[in-house]
């Protein structure tokens, strides 16, 4: 089984409450609608390879482990917050499981989807 449908289905079966719609599959992401309004795709091409972006309301968020900021301590993995400064990235772990960063990433985003009481009030300008 592919990574993003066995990840699919332990999204449908954990969050089933919390999703507006099935998890879409697409080639290469997975496109999750929550119940709080969020938006979020994930791609997942490895455990040190991924990206997981979401938007709520006219505010995106993205994660992702692009070896481009070495001066964040969370490098290479860090957070593009809705301010549109980079952050040291609160919830994922380059190299965990895919499973338990996305997890991490959807139980942040249902409560609390522009992460305002999980980030540090100043970041770094990109």
């Amino acid at each position: 089984m592919s990574l993003h449908l066995e990840l699919a289905a332990r999204i449908e079966e954990t969050f089933s409450e919390q999703l507006e719609a099935a998890v879409e599959v697409k080639l290469d992401a997975l496109i999750i609608r929550l119940d709080n309004g969020s938006l979020l795709e994930a791609r997942m091409a490895a455990p040190d390879a991924y990206a997981i972006s979401w938007i709520w309301g006219e505010v995106e968020l993205r994660i992702d482990t692009a070896p481009l900021h070495p001066h964040l301590a969370t490098f290479p993995n860090h957070l593009h917050g809705a301010d549109g400064h980079l952050y040291d990235d609160p919830l994922t772990t380059c190299n965990a499981a895919p499973w338990d960063n996305l997890r991490a990433v959807l139980d942040a985003v249902l409560s609390d989807p522009l992460l305002k009481h999980t980030l540090p009030t100043t970041g770094v300008t990109p």
